[in-house]
């Protein structure tokens, strides 16, 4: 009797399995689940990701424009008079203090270029000196200067003279703590805080320090070096908060 009839009658006699007993794994090889919708699902999350990041670049493209422009791209043998502040320092959340004794925080200034001063209230020469060149910096940028806010931080109590208001209508002038105060704002080596004027950007980064003992023909290179930071901002920036009465 031939091999293959052999197994045929074996086959033929086993009996039948009974129902609930193991039995081995089968080799049968069953098809996947489409992976259609999956592969779909990832490259839509792939494509959404890379829609926010290209979103994030063009809102913040015009920022890093303005400060290529002014920091990286500048025509030969172009030399700022203010000092450039690397690395930039951030606003700090100091209490302030107006003059009628309303508080509030420093980084209230926020979303305005600023030009600072620091003194203390009595204001000698030189302070009200600085108060004139500031007024007048602010002045000679025609119809920019209300993207410039006028800043007198005063770190004492003492009050500022009588005679000053009227010169002062223009001004923001807050007190401030002069501990950490000098903690965000620094002099050059050699020099006190108060005799520096210094520029911030609207985002609230100390940026820039123009040198001590600025005079008239000074003053004039100060003027040059703002005109430079407002036009190289003029794209993302604008006038912030209304002038003063």
């Amino acid at each position: 009797m031939s091999g293959s009839n052999l197994s045929d009658v074996s086959a033929a006699a086993a009996p039948p399995p009974e129902a609930g007993s193991a039995q081995p794994l089968g080799l049968t090889v069953h098809s996947l689940p489409p992976a259609g919708a999956a592969v779909a699902a990832a490259q839509k999350s792939r494509h959404a990701r890379w829609k926010m990041l290209g979103l994030l670049l063009v809102c913040a493209a015009p920022v890093i424009a303005s400060y290529l422009t002014y920091y990286v791209v500048r025509p030969e043998g172009r030399r700022n008079y203010g000092e450039l502040v690397q690395p930039q320092r951030p606003m700090p959340d100091l209490v302030t203090t107006s003059l009628d004794g309303q508080t509030a925080s420093l980084r209230a200034l926020k979303d305005q270029w600023l030009l600072v001063s620091v003194a203390p209230g009595a204001c000698d020469a030189a302070c009200q000196n600085h108060l004139y060149l500031q007024r007048q910096l602010r002045e000679s940028l025609g119809k920019e200067k209300d993207r410039l806010d006028w800043i007198w931080l005063v770190t004492d109590d003492a009050p500022p003279p009588a005679a000053m208001a009227p010169g002062l209508r223009q001004a923001t002038v807050l007190r401030v703590d002069a501990a950490p105060l000098a903690q965000w704002l620094q002099p050059a080596s050699g020099h006190a805080l108060s005799e520096h004027l210094y520029v911030v950007d609207p985002m609230g980064n100390w940026m820039m320090r123009f040198p001590a003992g600025m005079d008239a023909p000074a003053a004039a290179k100060a003027k040059r070096d703002l005109d430079r930071l407002l036009r190289a901002s003029a794209s993302w920036d604008t006038a912030g908060r209304a002038e003063k009465p």
